[in-house]
């Protein structure tokens, strides 16, 4: 999650109106089957499909023309790195919940510019194959992250210590949770969302260029940065190597990708900046038993329920489920208004 800004609109495809902005995996991100006499996660009124805004990295939706979701370039601006077909990833992320204003992303492992005063960490892993096809044939390309017993601080929810994962498959996307730490009223599965593909190889080419920030590590990494406007700006930001460098399974020499940074939920999970920094980044195909399997194994609900992970703690609060908290910050996705395109950092 991988995670993106995202939009959220009506009865989609066909459309109705666009109503809000919120987040979706990246996610990769998004970066997700409810049970469905759960309170929590019954059906709303509307039946509209969940469809985002993810500036042509997970869909093209508010992409027309083409052009409105690829930022151009400029001369002397790198060339854009691509992912390998296949890859393996282990990464450790960052919760930084103070002193980050002068110290922005993206971070070193750990943040050699913070203190461990200033983070958590946790740790997870992202299994990515571009050439996976549904047996539905909807779509295509398969990713998964998983978070190990601390679940992406993006949504409104006080206690993320538990493990999850949000798994792409064609063009669908799915949130699972784990019996052995599963909060109260969470189902096993539900559907994040029908139109959310994992990044294509070349997503980046959809992110601005940030000079100021690729400036940081003493130069060694070319960032990209994504500022939309919401109560406060809010960050999505992707980070390579600068330097090839071989690749640990195959030793084809490539740049690898350093980081994902992003703002999380500032004020329910305290995450008002997350790093994702990857570690063992390797050209392995995953394994489809311990990843994409999952989702035939855990989504078994019909029909599959839709994720209500911004509406979860107020349910669990008892409050009313439409009821806008007082105070949002910046990583409420949801309260996202129209998107505003600059390299943030410059």
């Amino acid at each position: 999650m991988s995670s993106l800004c995202i939009e959220r609109r009506g009865l989609l495809p066909g459309g109705r109106i666009v109503r809000a902005f919120t987040v979706g995996v990246l996610s990769p991100g998004a970066l997700a089957a409810i049970v469905m006499s759960s309170a929590v996660y019954a059906a709303d009124n509307d039946d509209a499909p969940d469809v985002y805004f993810t500036m042509g990295v997970h869909n093209d939706f508010g992409c027309q023309p083409a052009s409105k979701c690829l930022p151009q370039r400029q001369a002397g601006d790198p060339s854009d790195p691509q992912y390998p077909e296949y890859w393996i990833s282990d990464w450790t992320m960052f919760r930084v919940f103070q002193n980050y204003a002068n110290n922005p992303p993206p971070y070193t492992n750990p943040p050699a510019t913070l203190s461990p005063q200033d983070y958590t960490v946790s740790y997870g892993t992202t299994y990515y194959d571009s050439t996976y096809r549904p047996a539905d044939g909807d779509g295509e390309g398969a990713m998964m992250e998983h978070y190990h017993k601390y679940c992406l601080p993006i949504f409104p929810i006080e206690n993320n210590e538990y493990s999850c994962s949000f798994v792409s498959l064609g063009n669908k996307a799915y949130f699972l949770t784990y019996p052995e730490d599963r909060p109260a009223d969470m189902p096993e599965c539900c559907l994040f969302s029908p139109q959310n593909h994992p990044p294509r190889r070349d997503f980046i080419k959809h992110l601005p260029y940030s000079a100021n920030r690729s400036a940081l590590l003493n130069g060694s990494v070319q960032a990209y940065a994504l500022t939309l406007q919401g109560p406060e700006p809010i960050l999505f930001g992707y980070a390579f190597n600068k330097a090839l460098s071989p690749d640990a399974a195959t030793g084809e020499w490539y740049r690898h990708p350093q980081s994902f940074y992003f703002s999380g939920d500032s004020q329910t999970a305290k995450a008002p900046i997350v790093s994702q920094n990857y570690t063992s980044f390797r050209k392995q195909r995953p394994q489809a038993a311990d990843t994409w399997d999952k989702v035939g194994q855990m989504c078994t609900a019909q029909p599959l329920p839709k994720c209500q992970l911004f509406t979860y703690q107020e349910q669990q609060d008892n409050k009313a489920l439409q009821a806008v908290p007082a105070k949002r910050g910046a990583g409420v996705w949801s309260d996202l208004k129209a998107p505003r395109l600059r390299p943030s950092g410059d």
